[in-house]
């Protein structure tokens, strides 16, 4: 498929979970005049604590740049994961890549929408970063539960997955009223900034909805839902859910 635009974020490079081999397959199925990769796309938290890098990582890498050399525009925004970039932006590499923290897009209908990958308005990532950190443990562990439950699943042939972190995040009482106060948080703003919508990612939940007049896109991530916001040349948002293609 051919898309005036994408909205990838959370791929998280890096890591174990990172499921690149869905990634490079949607790359390869869908093109786009614009790119956007909407934060924590490498993610430095895990680099440090253990280098995991196997090849199809790189091959995303290259896969990116080939779009860019090819004359995509790509637009890395940063997240908290791959922080270690701020310092440096904004950064022009060429003719058709650039690394900035925001940016303002605006649609083939004519509307404005702040994309960011959304940890600036996370109150615990930005004032308590070792708890942000301790969060992002008690994640990948339950991912490593995740992936341990699915193989003794497979072995009794029940064939669908299970994950336990997307129960938590939709059932947990103090999970869902945090996500709830963080769409509510970039929606003000936006509304605030006097945009039409916001695109983010951060939270790992894809979703499109209206939030008092703003719309809200978030593109989820490619560690379990393997999910991405288009914009079609009739001038559409929506979420492609890669898995259940």
């Amino acid at each position: 498929m051919k898309y005036k635009s994408i909205f990838i974020s959370d791929i998280h490079l890096g890591t174990k979970f990172s499921n690149t081999k869905q990634l490079l397959d949607f790359l390869k199925n869908n093109e786009c005049e614009n790119l956007f990769l909407v934060g924590d796309i490498i993610d430095g938290w895990a680099i440090k604590r253990k280098f995991i890098w196997p090849q199809s990582h790189s091959d995303v890498i290259q896969k990116i740049l080939k779009r860019a050399r090819k004359g995509c525009n790509v637009t890395f925004i940063t997240g908290n994961h791959d922080e270690f970039l701020r310092p440096f932006v904004p950064l022009i590499l060429g003719n058709s890549l650039e690394i900035k923290n925001e940016l303002i897009y605006t649609s083939l209908e004519g509307k404005k929408y702040l994309v960011t990958h959304g940890d600036f308005f996370d109150s615990i990532t930005m004032t308590k970063k070792w708890l942000a950190i301790l969060g992002d443990y008690g994640y990948e562990l339950l991912l490593n539960v995740n992936q341990t439950l699915n193989t003794m699943r497979a072995k009794l042939g029940i064939k669908s997955k299970w994950s336990l972190s997307k129960y938590v995040k939709d059932n947990v009482k103090s999970s869902v009223s945090f996500i709830t106060d963080f769409e509510a948080t970039l929606a003000n703003h936006a509304k605030y900034k006097g945009y039409d919508g916001i695109i983010c990612g951060h939270i790992h939940k894809a979703e499109t909805k209206m939030i008092d007049s703003v719309e809200y896109f978030n593109c989820g991530d490619w560690v379990e839902s393997c999910t991405a916001i288009v914009e079609t040349y009739e001038g559409e948002f929506k979420i492609i859910n890669w898995l259940h293609k």
